[in-house]
């Protein structure tokens, strides 16, 4: 093509831009790919097609703009963050390092940097140098309690660790804000209860979690919404349709700390399988596609040709966090139970394994960690963890009624008392043939995006359950409001 004008050239990047902005994805990648071979070196040009390859699953486009973006623009702060997370969720680990480095070095007084990567090292299961990196980082910057709270959940104190006294002492400090004050929550309440100074825990948990919920307050109504209208859209044929998916996804769903990610472990550590972790594509693509909640269209008015390009971009996006080609993926979103209709129908040959687990250790489980705030907002009230357990097991009886023989589960209490047979038929639920090294997946030195970055890097044991008898006093918030159901 001919050269373009200065002029011309920011005129065709303000009118990228605008499709970009309208949702006009394909337009806006044209309009940005023209302006590219007018001028190869414009570093903003492939920062937007880096976004949107990215977006699109384009593995390998992703990876040719981000690094023609970084080298056109080595200190783009905000260039190099997005390369670095993207980099660290699509498993290039060596790059998304490299990137967290040039950050640090852009402001090496930055606090937030360095956080990131050793939580990142901490995903790649190198705890002690991340634990070297936020031991310095608190050193430097003993007010900030975000980095106790990252720093714990990657190492278990040690008994006279002066790091707890620190905590202590801060939290008495009545200038700490609120929303440091749920960070140190969680963070003392892990460290004392590794101490074994149980009785102290729940005070700081009340206190973490009362704070969190006022931050960010729970509307149960909304989610009661959602799930009716979501699964009145699925109320049709849930044949699946013509073909099979490759790589094949093998969604593992449960509560959050029910076990999901050790079953997921166990089936990645196949020769045939790759962990995604907890991909959010089934749900999201589902509402881009068909709309969100209330307004998501009637899957007996969807097309099998639209069915079958909603599960290609689903596959696409998933190969490109995994690098698979072929084979199985593991996707431990917990929100695709509500779809497990449409994933059912769109996407021939996907298998659907719910983890079970007791709900009194599940609530305590989730009540002693923190969530992002705004997700998971239930997490911070005990009564209502109940009533949110009752609703994932209502909806996925919903499913077992609908879909005879579909769901396989699996009850974490029997994965981990014998784990050699419930494996084996963990891996047959997968459709895989066994291998004996399922048993080994805690040798994985794969990321692992998730609160139990740690436990999966221990083999199976029975030590991990009936956690909640030593706070049954505490839990009876929880107790009370569960009724009388059965508890398993």
């Amino acid at each position: 093509m001919l050269p373009l004008s200065t002029q011309d050239k920011a005129a065709l990047f303000a009118q990228a831009q605008r499709l970009h902005a309208a949702g006009q994805r394909l337009q806006a990648r044209k309009a940005f790919e023209q302006l590219i071979l007018s001028d190869p070196d414009h570093a903003a040009a492939h920062a937007f097609l880096s976004t949107l390859a990215y977006e699109d699953g384009d593995a390998d486009g992703f990876l040719h703009h981000t690094a023609r973006a970084l080298d056109l623009a080595p200190g783009s702060q905000r260039l190099l963050q997005a390369a670095a997370d993207r980099y660290g969720r699509t498993g290039h680990a060596d790059k998304a390092l490299d990137a967290y480095d040039r950050l640090i070095a852009l402001d090496p007084k930055a606090i937030a940097p360095r956080a990131d990567k050793a939580r990142y090292l901490q995903t790649l299961g190198r705890f002690d140098d991340a634990e070297e990196m936020l031991r310095k980082l608190i050193k430097r910057h003993p007010n900030q309690p975000e980095l106790y709270r990252i720093l714990l959940g990657g190492i278990r104190t040690r008994k006279g660790d002066p790091l707890v006294r620190q905590m202590v002492k801060l939290w008495n400090d009545p200038r700490l804000n609120d929303a440091g004050r749920v960070h140190l929550g969680f963070a003392l309440a892990k460290a004392l209860e590794e101490q074994g100074e149980t009785g102290k825990v729940f005070a700081f948990l009340n206190r973490a979690n009362a704070l969190q919920a006022k931050i960010a307050p729970l509307d149960p109504q909304a989610k009661d919404r959602e799930i009716a209208a979501v699964l009145a859209a699925q109320d049709s044929d849930l044949t699946p349709i013509d073909g099979c998916m490759d790589p094949r996804p093998v969604f593992v769903t449960g509560m959050p700390r029910s076990g999901t990610t050790l079953v997921e472990q166990i089936i990645a550590a196949h020769g045939q399988a790759h962990a995604g972790g907890e991909m959010v594509h089934a749900l999201r693509q589902a509402y881009a596609h068909f709309g969100a909640v209330e307004k998501i269209k009637p899957l007996a008015q969807i097309s099998p040709a639209a069915l079958a390009d909603y599960a290609d971009h689903y596959r696409r996006l998933a190969m490109r966090d995994t690098g698979a080609k072929s084979g199985v993926i593991t996707d431990k979103a917990i929100q695709s139970y509500l779809i497990f209709g449409l994933i059912h129908r769109a996407m021939p040959g996907a298998r659907i394994i719910v983890v079970h687990r007791d709900p009194r250790d599940i609530a305590l489980s989730i009540y002693k960690n923190h969530f992002a705030i705004g997700t998971h907002r239930y997490a911070n009230d005990l009564a209502e963890i109940a009533h949110e357990i009752k609703r994932f097991r209502k909806v996925v009886q919903h499913w077992k009624d609908r879909m005879h023989g579909v769901i396989q589960e699996v009850h974490y209490e029997a994965l981990v008392s014998d784990p050699e047979p419930q494996s084996r038929a963990l891996i047959a639920a997968a459709g895989l043939e066994w291998e004996d090294q399922c048993l080994d997946f805690h040798q994985s030195r794969a990321a692992v995006q998730t609160l139990s970055l740690a436990q999966v890097r221990q083999p199976i044991h029975a030590g991990r359950r009936d956690a909640w008898r030593r706070y049954e006093t505490e839990l009876q918030p929880f107790i009370h409001a569960w009724g009388t159901d059965p508890w398993d």
